[in-house]
């Protein structure tokens, strides 16, 4: 066994910068951008921002951010005054700033982006006031609550010309670019199997606030239960890994373990992906004793593990059964280029080009919804569902 203390190496991974930032394009890690360029490039104006919605879990991402010398928060959509005034009081934001709808606030504070911590529903309402008028949208994951949602935002988005852009905590990981690294090199051979679990103990369980609870339990407003909460994860991962493939077919069992907690979606899912020449797995779940992010990646000679954040074990095959094996503990680097706030920013100002099928990219994300949507028929019908 071999350890290292090891970052991704300089290469190209999400996305490619205009000659007017630099002329070299990179699939490496996010962090790692940064060496390569003057980091005060992103910090050349504040870009206005509003925030539309705070029942999402993540918003204090972006509450978070307020004080950011590259962005400004110009507004809040959110007709829940209590939660409103609990959340602005918690971060140091004045109510001033807070409006009861989204028309309002785009009316009267002109932001010239939106991200979007309301419920998945809500999101093609929120591209379908932001595109009109040019506001570039970045939503929590998952893109839309189907496919037919899904469609009307890229329409709009493309009518418009704005960016709609995807978040996950995922592609914030270190380790989820040292595994591609590792992958794309052929380190571990052709890819065959990909296996991502992810989850918590369930939304009730781990102490969600009231109005995060409320839709993330709702068929509607979620658009199913763990099966869409979590499997987006494994299904935008593997549209990134697969190169932007679709899966020959969908097949997906769910299961509702804690009726008591949520009485209207599932709570376990295992989604099975079908591709040309290799297979995925996707677990997600609300039943997992402890929280976690993983993944794991197969390939003819030897297998990734992605454990958490910030370690990566690889295994190369000796034989039937043995195995050389290399870990590598990664460090976040402190760096602008870890969080979904400067991406956004450095897109919609013209500065990044996000590769096609990159994690927040809108074509992987469309990939991702026509899984997400099949998997769902799929557990309802008991049948696999074939993608054209």
């Amino acid at each position: 066994m071999t350890y290292e203390k090891n970052q991704p190496s300089l290469r190209k991974l999400l996305f490619s910068v205009n000659p007017k930032a630099i002329k070299t394009q990179f699939i490496l890690s996010l962090f790692l951008f940064a060496l390569c360029i003057n980091p005060s490039f992103a910090q050349q104006k504040r870009t206005k921002i509003g925030v539309a919605g705070l029942t999402h879990g993540h918003v204090g991402w972006i509450l978070n951010a307020k004080d950011r010398e590259d962005l400004e928060i110009v507004g809040i959509a959110e007709p829940n005054r209590e939660l409103a005034k609990r959340l602005t009081e918690q971060h140091g934001i004045s109510m001033d700033l807070v409006f009861d709808s989204l028309e309002e606030m785009l009316e009267k504070t002109n932001p010239e982006a939106v991200t979007a911590f309301g419920n998945i529903y809500d999101h093609l309402a929120v591209v379908e006031a932001c595109a009109p008028k040019g506001i570039h949208v970045m939503v929590e994951k998952p893109l839309a609550v189907s496919l037919e949602h899904a469609v009307k935002m890229k329409e709009l988005a493309e009518k418009h010309n704005i960016h709609l852009i995807t978040n996950y905590e995922t592609t914030w990981y270190p380790s989820t670019f040292k595994a591609y690294e590792i992958l794309k090199n052929g380190e571990v051979g052709d890819l065959r199997k990909v296996v991502v679990r992810d989850g918590h103990r369930g939304p009730k369980k781990i102490g969600v606030s009231d109005e995060f609870l409320e839709w993330l339990t709702d068929p509607k407003l979620n658009g199913g239960g763990a099966l869409i909460d979590f499997g987006c994860y494994g299904a935008n991962l593997v549209t990134w890994l697969e190169n932007g493939q679709l899966p020959k077919s969908v097949t997906a069992v769910t299961h509702q373990l804690q009726s008591e907690n949520n009485p209207k979606v599932d709570d376990e899912a295992t989604i099975i992906l079908n591709y040309e020449d290799s297979q995925a797995i996707i677990q997600a779940s609300w039943n997992w004793p402890i929280g976690r992010k993983d993944m794991e990646i197969y390939g003819l000679k030897g297998a990734i593990y992605a454990d958490n954040p910030t370690d990566i074990r690889v295994q190369y095959a000796e034989g039937y059964s043995g195995f050389e094996e290399n870990e590598f503990e990664l460090e976040y680097q402190n760096t602008p280029f870890e969080d979904p706030f400067t991406l956004f920013l450095a897109v919609i100002n013209g500065e990044l080009t996000l590769e096609a099928y990159a994690l927040p990219s809108l074509e992987n994300n469309m990939i991702v919804v026509k899984i997400l949507s099949a998997a769902v028929e799929s557990a309802k019908t008991g049948k696999t569902v074939f993608l054209k």
